[in-house]
């Protein structure tokens, strides 16, 4: 069955590359309008570029999403354009590079990775409701999170109490526009290939052969994978779909910690020496 999104309008923020990128172009194959918020100029260009090249209408704007007036001027531009929203993906988020033990965490980690992972969810889905709520027909708000957010990960325990913010934030969102048939949901992809994370090049190249063990389905995700689930949940198929999260992560989290070794038999020791990656 073919997902058609024709007479919809949809919004990504961070649609300029990665997964972003990803739901953008699959959006727009399925007959949306689309419109992509991005805040780095040449990839505002570049998905400009790709939305054009496949036709139908879209709006590319270069715009911070942490920034409530600049968030406010798209929202007043898409409803001149196209007369309200049906769709908002969330898609904006990042560990950015902080990594250390949480006593060593400053303010201002503290406050950048606020801004990143959780504001803009604040602040696009505030500014969302009504426009959807506007048109009657009810719509789908969908947040990129992270399978972090149902597990515990050292280090960036920071980023990971934002993302598990987000599915209480979810379901707590989803209860109050329910009666407008509008839905809210949240991907959590595991680690997936991106400008942002090339993890096949942190994988250090003598464990390049163990990547089929540590995820159940054998890979790290792609965007592809995410711009599916979020092509599912912007549809009628999941019209009966609200307050949760689907865990695009490969059996991951079903797996906890058990791997599969050399001969191919499941442990839940590890089986490597060193991290197995380039750290």
């Amino acid at each position: 069955m073919n997902i058609d999104l024709s007479g919809k309008t949809a919004l990504v923020t961070g649609g300029g590359a990665g997964i972003g990128r990803a739901i953008a172009e699959a959006y727009a194959d399925a007959g949306a309008r689309v419109v992509v918020a991005e805040i780095d100029a040449s990839r505002a260009d570049d998905v400009r570029a790709a939305l054009h090249a496949k036709g139908g209408e879209n709006l590319v704007s270069v715009t911070d999403v942490r920034d409530t007036k600049q968030v406010a001027a798209l929202f007043e531009e898409v409803e001149r354009r196209f007369g309200g929203l049906d769709i908002l993906v969330n898609n904006v988020g990042d560990f950015l590079q902080i990594a250390k033990p949480f006593e060593r965490y400053t303010d201002d980690d503290f406050e950048v990775l606020y801004q990143t992972n959780l504001r803009s969810v604040f602040i696009c889905s505030r500014a969302a409701i009504p426009l959807i709520r506007k048109g009657g027909k009810g719509g789908s708000i969908i947040s990129v999170s992270s399978i972090e957010a149902f597990r515990g990960i050292p280090m960036t325990s920071v980023y990971g109490a934002f993302k598990h913010a987000i599915t209480g934030f979810t379901r707590s969102v989803a209860l109050e526009v329910a009666a407008d048939g509008i839905r809210v949901n949240a991907i959590a992809p595991e680690t997936t290939e991106t400008p942002q994370v090339q993890v096949h090049a942190l994988v250090a190249p003598e464990h390049q052969h163990h990547i089929p063990r540590w995820i159940p389905l054998g890979r790290f995700g792609q965007p592809a994978d995410a711009a599916g689930a979020a092509l599912f949940l912007a549809s009628d198929l999941s019209s009966w779909i609200t307050g949760t999260s689907i865990n695009l992560d490969g059996g991951a989290l079903a797996a906890g910690g058990w791997y599969r070794d050399p001969n191919n038999l499941w442990t839940n020791v590890p089986v490597i020496t060193g991290n197995g990656f380039n750290f």
